[in-house]
C-alpha cells in the first residue's frame, strides 16, 4: 500500500523527525494481530531519552484480553526502564482519524501527565489521508493522575 496520502499531510511535511516517527508507526502497524476486526493500529512512542518504542494492537478470541497498540508501546518502554514520554504517533488505516481509547488515554496519562506542566504530544494519522497533532491533555481533560490523590502510608 502506498502511503503518499499521509506524506502529503502538512503537519508531517513540516517536521522530518515527526515524519520518521510516523513511518515507524506505519511499518510496525503491519505486524498487528487483528484476525477479528482487521483494524490494524501501529504506535511509535518517544521516551524522554529519545528512544522509540513500538506497539501494535493484539486481538484475542476472548475480546476482553485484546490490547491496544498504544499500551503495548508503553509496556515495552516501561519494561526497558523508560518512564517518561514526549511524543506518540498512532497510525490506523481508517478513513478518518481514530483517537486512542479511554484506557489508552489513561495509561498514557500515568506517565505523561504525572508532573505539573508535563504533557505528551499525540500525532494521529489515518492512511485515508488525514493527520492531526495535539496534546494528551486535550484528549483527556481533568485526567486522573498520581497527583489526583494524596499518597498515604501503608498501615
Amino acid at each position: 500500500m502506498s502511503h503518499d496520502l499521509w506524506r502529503d499531510a502538512a503537519i508531517l511535511r513540516a517536521d522530518p523527525q515527526l515524519t520518521a516517527l510516523v513511518a515507524e508507526a506505519v511499518a510496525v502497524r503491519e505486524r498487528a494481530w487483528v484476525p477479528y476486526s482487521g483494524f490494524r493500529v501501529g504506535a511509535a512512542l518517544v521516551g524522554e531519552s529519545g528512544r522509540v518504542y513500538l506497539g501494535v494492537n493484539v486481538e484475542n478470541a476472548s475480546y476482553g484480553v485484546a490490547v491496544c497498540a498504544e499500551r503495548t508501546a508503553v509496556v515495552s518502554a516501561v519494561a526497558q526502564g523508560e518512564r517518561r514520554f514526549r511524543e506518540i504517533a498512532i497510525v490506523t488505516d481508517a478513513t478518518e482519524l481514530a483517537a486512542p481509547c479511554g484506557v489508552c488515554r489513561q495509561t498514557l496519562a500515568e506517565f505523561a501527565l504525572a508532573e505539573e506542566g508535563q504533557d505528551l504530544f499525540v500525532t494521529l494519522v489515518s492512511l485515508g489521508g488525514t493527520a492531526s497533532r495535539l496534546q494528551l491533555s486535550a484528549l483527556l481533560p481533568l485526567a486522573f493522575t498520581p497527583r489526583s490523590f494524596q499518597v498515604r502510608p501503608i498501615r
